[in-house]
């Protein structure tokens, strides 16, 4: 553990950051398993109402530096995609 008190704070900083980015990212996983799921189950309806739900919520973590700009464009493609392919 550290001694000087800026060092602690870092600490105490980067265990409430790290917890926060562990719930967007789960959020995220939540809503590309349902355009997942809806996808799978050939809904083309709700395909595209989870797809939008989960743009949002994929632009919001980029937004707030969970993500890297690359990486949420990198997901919202690929899901994109995916949702596309049903025609």
């Amino acid at each position: 553990m550290a001694n000087i008190k800026s060092a602690k704070k870092r600490v105490q900083v980067a265990a409430i950051r790290t917890e926060r980015n562990k719930a967007i990212r789960s959020e995220v996983k939540t809503y590309v398993k349902r355009v997942e799921a809806a996808v799978e189950a050939k809904d083309k309806a709700l395909a595209e109402s989870e797809l939008k739900a989960a743009v949002k919520v994929i632009e919001m973590a980029g937004s707030k530096g969970v993500y890297h700009d690359n990486t949420v464009s990198r997901k919202v493609s690929r899901i994109s995609k995916l949702v596309n392919t049903l025609a």
